[in-house]
Protein backbone atom coordinates (compact mmCIF):
# COMPACT_ATOMS: atom_id res chain seq x y z
CA UNK A 1 0.00 0.00 0.00
CA UNK A 2 1.25 3.81 -0.96
CA UNK A 3 1.47 5.66 1.78
CA UNK A 4 3.64 8.17 1.64
CA UNK A 5 5.01 10.20 -1.82
CA UNK A 6 7.41 12.93 -2.49
CA UNK A 7 8.62 14.43 -5.50
CA UNK A 8 7.84 17.35 -7.90
CA UNK A 9 3.91 18.81 -8.22
CA UNK A 10 3.58 18.40 -11.92
CA UNK A 11 -0.37 20.35 -11.91
CA UNK A 12 -3.06 20.08 -10.99
CA UNK A 13 -6.42 18.53 -12.56
CA UNK A 14 -10.07 18.07 -11.54
CA UNK A 15 -9.59 17.63 -8.17
CA UNK A 16 -6.56 16.06 -7.68
CA UNK A 17 -2.39 16.70 -8.30
CA UNK A 18 0.05 15.27 -10.11
CA UNK A 19 3.49 14.23 -8.39
CA UNK A 20 6.53 12.62 -10.09
CA UNK A 21 8.68 10.79 -7.52
CA UNK A 22 12.35 10.85 -8.43
CA UNK A 23 11.75 7.85 -10.20
CA UNK A 24 9.86 9.20 -12.63
CA UNK A 25 6.79 7.56 -12.23
CA UNK A 26 3.42 10.20 -12.19
CA UNK A 27 1.05 9.71 -9.41
CA UNK A 28 -2.46 11.18 -9.39
CA UNK A 29 -3.67 12.33 -6.02
CA UNK A 30 -7.26 12.91 -4.56
CA UNK A 31 -6.77 16.12 -2.46
CA UNK A 32 -9.73 18.29 -0.85
CA UNK A 33 -10.93 21.89 -2.13
CA UNK A 34 -8.85 23.02 1.40
CA UNK A 35 -5.64 21.12 1.07
CA UNK A 36 -2.64 23.28 1.74
CA UNK A 37 -0.86 21.30 -0.71
CA UNK A 38 -2.85 23.75 -3.17
CA UNK A 39 -0.75 26.37 -2.20
CA UNK A 40 2.60 24.81 -3.71
CA UNK A 41 3.48 25.72 -7.04
CA UNK A 42 4.04 24.23 -9.55
CA UNK A 43 7.62 22.09 -10.06
CA UNK A 44 7.80 22.47 -5.94
CA UNK A 45 9.00 19.30 -3.96
CA UNK A 46 6.16 18.11 -2.05
CA UNK A 47 5.65 15.29 0.21
CA UNK A 48 2.06 13.45 0.55
CA UNK A 49 0.54 11.12 3.10
CA UNK A 50 -1.85 9.12 1.40
CA UNK A 51 -4.88 7.01 1.21
CA UNK A 52 -4.82 3.92 -1.31
CA UNK A 53 -8.04 3.03 -2.58
CA UNK A 54 -8.40 -0.71 -4.14
CA UNK A 55 -11.05 -1.64 -5.84
CA UNK A 56 -12.04 -3.85 -9.06
CA UNK A 57 -12.39 -1.57 -11.63
CA UNK A 58 -9.24 0.46 -10.34
CA UNK A 59 -7.47 2.16 -7.92
CA UNK A 60 -7.33 5.59 -6.58
CA UNK A 61 -5.00 7.67 -4.10
CA UNK A 62 -6.19 10.30 -1.56
CA UNK A 63 -3.87 12.43 -0.15
CA UNK A 64 -3.37 14.83 2.83
CA UNK A 65 -0.54 17.29 3.51
CA UNK A 66 -0.26 15.51 7.39
CA UNK A 67 -0.91 12.85 8.97
CA UNK A 68 -3.50 14.74 10.79
CA UNK A 69 -5.52 14.88 7.73
CA UNK A 70 -4.89 11.67 6.76
CA UNK A 71 -6.10 10.09 10.42
CA UNK A 72 -9.81 12.39 10.03
CA UNK A 73 -9.85 10.86 6.42
CA UNK A 74 -9.59 7.39 7.58
CA UNK A 75 -11.88 8.23 10.70
CA UNK A 76 -14.62 9.28 8.29
CA UNK A 77 -14.66 6.56 5.71
CA UNK A 78 -15.41 4.18 9.10
CA UNK A 79 -18.97 5.49 8.85
CA UNK A 80 -21.31 3.51 6.92
CA UNK A 81 -22.41 5.42 3.59
CA UNK A 82 -19.00 7.79 3.65
CA UNK A 83 -16.60 6.47 1.07
CA UNK A 84 -13.84 7.93 -0.07
CA UNK A 85 -14.98 10.34 -2.93
CA UNK A 86 -17.83 11.52 0.56
CA UNK A 87 -14.82 11.88 2.87
CA UNK A 88 -12.87 14.09 0.67
CA UNK A 89 -16.02 16.30 0.14
CA UNK A 90 -16.41 16.77 3.82
CA UNK A 91 -12.44 16.85 4.32
CA UNK A 92 -12.92 20.49 1.86
CA UNK A 93 -15.50 22.12 4.50
CA UNK A 94 -12.76 23.37 6.59
CA UNK A 95 -9.46 22.32 8.13
CA UNK A 96 -9.07 19.32 10.21
CA UNK A 97 -9.41 20.97 13.39
CA UNK A 98 -12.21 22.88 11.90
CA UNK A 99 -13.72 19.55 11.17
CA UNK A 100 -12.87 17.56 14.22
CA UNK A 101 -14.65 20.69 16.26
CA UNK A 102 -17.85 20.30 14.59
CA UNK A 103 -18.19 16.73 14.97
CA UNK A 104 -17.30 16.88 18.73
CA UNK A 105 -19.77 19.57 19.16
CA UNK A 106 -22.38 17.59 17.32
CA UNK A 107 -23.03 19.83 14.15
CA UNK A 108 -24.58 17.93 11.64
CA UNK A 109 -25.68 20.55 9.62
CA UNK A 110 -22.12 21.94 9.16
CA UNK A 111 -21.06 18.16 7.95
CA UNK A 112 -24.21 18.31 5.83
CA UNK A 113 -23.34 21.42 4.05
CA UNK A 114 -20.56 19.24 1.87
CA UNK A 115 -21.86 18.39 -1.59
CA UNK A 116 -22.96 14.98 -1.33
CA UNK A 117 -23.51 14.52 1.80
CA UNK A 118 -27.50 13.97 2.79
CA UNK A 119 -28.83 14.59 6.59
CA UNK A 120 -29.03 11.10 7.91
CA UNK A 121 -25.13 10.53 6.71
CA UNK A 122 -24.52 13.29 8.74
CA UNK A 123 -25.86 12.68 11.41
CA UNK A 124 -24.29 8.86 11.36
CA UNK A 125 -20.99 10.88 11.22
CA UNK A 126 -21.86 12.99 14.39
CA UNK A 127 -23.15 9.82 16.30
CA UNK A 128 -19.96 7.33 15.35
CA UNK A 129 -17.17 9.90 15.51
CA UNK A 130 -18.41 12.84 17.93
CA UNK A 131 -16.61 10.25 20.80
CA UNK A 132 -13.63 9.85 19.21
CA UNK A 133 -12.04 12.96 17.43
CA UNK A 134 -9.88 15.31 19.20
CA UNK A 135 -9.67 18.73 18.33
CA UNK A 136 -7.58 21.81 19.54
CA UNK A 137 -9.64 24.80 20.09
CA UNK A 138 -9.39 27.35 17.54
CA UNK A 139 -10.06 30.91 16.29
CA UNK A 140 -12.92 31.87 13.73
CA UNK A 141 -16.91 31.62 13.53
CA UNK A 142 -18.90 30.18 16.65
CA UNK A 143 -18.91 26.51 15.84
CA UNK A 144 -22.53 26.72 16.83
CA UNK A 145 -22.48 28.71 13.25
CA UNK A 146 -21.24 26.02 11.31
CA UNK A 147 -18.77 26.71 8.31
CA UNK A 148 -19.14 27.02 4.68
CA UNK A 149 -17.82 25.16 2.57
CA UNK A 150 -14.99 25.82 0.20
CA UNK A 151 -15.91 27.09 -3.03
CA UNK A 152 -14.88 24.58 -5.42
CA UNK A 153 -13.70 25.80 -9.38
CA UNK A 154 -16.25 26.99 -10.85
CA UNK A 155 -17.56 26.36 -14.48
CA UNK A 156 -17.96 28.42 -17.10
CA UNK A 157 -15.49 31.28 -18.39
CA UNK A 158 -14.50 31.84 -14.91
CA UNK A 159 -13.82 28.49 -14.13
CA UNK A 160 -11.61 28.16 -17.52
CA UNK A 161 -9.87 31.39 -16.33
CA UNK A 162 -8.67 29.37 -12.98
CA UNK A 163 -7.66 26.48 -15.00
CA UNK A 164 -5.45 28.68 -17.57
CA UNK A 165 -3.56 30.30 -14.42
CA UNK A 166 -2.74 27.08 -12.79
CA UNK A 167 -0.81 25.91 -16.31
CA UNK A 168 0.94 29.64 -15.71
CA UNK A 169 1.90 28.27 -12.44
CA UNK A 170 0.08 29.24 -10.02
CA UNK A 171 -1.76 27.13 -7.57
CA UNK A 172 -5.49 26.38 -7.50
CA UNK A 173 -5.94 28.48 -4.39
CA UNK A 174 -4.39 31.53 -5.58
CA UNK A 175 -5.92 31.72 -9.24
CA UNK A 176 -9.17 30.87 -7.42
CA UNK A 177 -9.15 34.13 -5.39
CA UNK A 178 -7.56 36.32 -7.94
CA UNK A 179 -10.57 35.07 -10.15
CA UNK A 180 -12.73 36.12 -7.24
CA UNK A 181 -11.43 39.58 -7.46
CA UNK A 182 -12.42 40.06 -10.53
CA UNK A 183 -16.35 41.63 -10.26
CA UNK A 184 -16.92 41.91 -13.56
CA UNK A 185 -19.49 39.45 -14.78
CA UNK A 186 -20.08 38.38 -18.49
CA UNK A 187 -16.21 38.50 -19.43
CA UNK A 188 -14.87 36.27 -21.59
CA UNK A 189 -12.13 33.30 -19.78
CA UNK A 190 -9.13 35.77 -21.55
CA UNK A 191 -10.49 38.54 -19.80
CA UNK A 192 -10.70 36.97 -16.62
CA UNK A 193 -7.10 35.79 -16.61
CA UNK A 194 -6.06 39.42 -17.88
CA UNK A 195 -8.50 41.12 -14.59
CA UNK A 196 -6.92 38.32 -12.48
CA UNK A 197 -3.04 38.43 -13.71
CA UNK A 198 -3.67 42.21 -12.28
CA UNK A 199 -4.32 40.98 -8.57
CA UNK A 200 -1.88 38.46 -8.53
CA UNK A 201 1.10 40.34 -10.23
Amino acid sequence: MIRFLRGEYLYYESGAIVLETPAGIGFRIFISDTSSLLTKREGEEIEVYTYMQVKEDGMALYGFADTEGLALFEQLITVKGVGPKAGLAIMSTGTPNQIKSVIAAGDAASIAMAPGIGKKTAERVILELKDKVSALPFEGADINEGFAPAAAPGSGERGEAVVALTTLGYSKREAEAAVASVKDEGLSAEEYVKKSLKFLL
